[in-house]
């Protein structure tokens, strides 16, 4: 199940996730910030 929360962002980097999206390596933002926190999570 998933939840949802509200983060507050740098301009910059929610330009980067943006472009992302539009360059079709997200779905959406949603998915940009879930796959970047999972490979991190990964890492332990």
């Amino acid at each position: 199940m998933k939840e949802r929360i509200t983060i507050t962002i740098d301009k910059n980097l929610l330009k980067w996730l943006d472009e992302k999206i539009d360059k079709k390596i997200f779905a959406n933002r949603s998915h940009g910030m879930e796959y970047l926190i999972k490979k991190e999570s990964d890492k332990e």
